[in-house]
Order: C-alpha cells, then structure tokens, then sequence
C-alpha cells in the first residue's frame, strides 16, 4: 500500500493555478507512483482535476527533457526563433517577386503601347 500524504499547508485553500512551482512538482512527483484506483482519491483530496495533473505532467517532462539535453517535442526557444526567421524571409520574397512580376507587366504594357505609336507614326509619316 502506498502513504497517504496530506495537502502541503495552505494548499487545499488555494486554487491549483496559485500553487507555487515546487508545490505542483510535488504533487506531480507524488502521484506518479500511484495505482490508477488511488488516484482519484489523491486528486480529491488536493482539489484537482486528472486535466490538471496532466498539463503539470507534461510541462514537468518538457522541462527536464530540455534541461537535460533531450529533444523535446515544442522547444520553443531556437526552434521557434528560426521558423519565425524563415516566415519573415519567405514573407520578404513573396512581396519581392509580386514586386518583379508586376513591373514584368507594365513592361509589356508599356513596349505594346510603344510598339503601337510607332506603327501610327510610320502610317502618318507615309512609310
């Protein structure tokens, strides 16, 4: 059988989002070893819900993953950095090439606007 262990003081009073960040690393510590029948009653207990728990759990994992050198599913640090990089830059050639198409345009405008005023100019000009 596993110890029961009671709220740390003044947690049962507090809403689980204003635990301190030792106190929800304890209880994810905690309830990591327990039998999916005990776990209901721990959560009772504490206040909170299996979603909760969950969350804490994963942010615990991303955290030790990432401070221990292991790849982590959303590093947000240089990962994020570079895509936001690569956005930017992609965002900055899309503008240049419509850019260069639009001038390719009004170039060909332009050189059928030229072609046809000189074809006027011979037809006056009798050539």
């Amino acid at each position: 059988m596993s110890k029961k262990k009671s709220p740390p003081p003044n947690e049962a009073s507090r809403r689980p989002q204003d635990w301190t960040i030792e106190q929800k690393l304890s209880t994810v510590l905690d309830a990591q070893g327990l039998a999916e029948e005990e776990l209901g009653g721990f959560l009772r207990q504490r206040g909170l819900h299996g979603a909760t728990l969950s969350d804490w759990r994963e942010t615990v994992l991303r955290g030790a993953k990432a401070e221990l050198g292991g790849r982590s599913d959303k590093q947000p640090g240089v990962e994020a950095k570079r895509i936001r990089e690569l956005e930017r830059e992609l965002a900055r050639k899309d503008k240049a090439l419509a850019e260069a198409a639009a001038l390719l345009v009004l170039q060909k405008k332009f050189r059928a606007l030229m072609g046809a005023e000189d074809d006027d100019m011979e037809s006056k000009n009798g050539r």
